[in-house]
């Protein structure tokens, strides 16, 4: 499990690396930007933007801390966005 400010302290890297967080049933949220991941002291809100802005969300969705089990690189994509697998 990782905790509240391990996952903080990755988004607030400079400069920012695009990740990927998986958890543990599988699903994968790819995170472009760190302002649409918003963390708490038992979970996470991943925000998804709209086709308008890259910066703010269109829809939200949450994720208990004790389902997070990885924390991947990945590549800076084409047009910027949080992607769900």
């Amino acid at each position: 499990m990782y905790r509240p400010e391990d996952i903080q302290a990755r988004l607030r890297q400079r400069p920012f690396l695009p990740l990927r967080i998986i958890v543990s049933e599988g699903l994968q949220f790819e995170i472009f930007h760190p302002d649409l991941v918003f963390v708490g002291t038992r979970d996470i809100m991943i925000g998804f933007p709209g086709p308008d802005n890259p910066s703010i969300y269109d829809r939200v969705t949450r994720v208990a801390l004790v389902h997070v089990v990885a924390l991947e690189d990945i590549p800076a994509p084409t047009t910027p966005g949080n992607g769900q697998q």
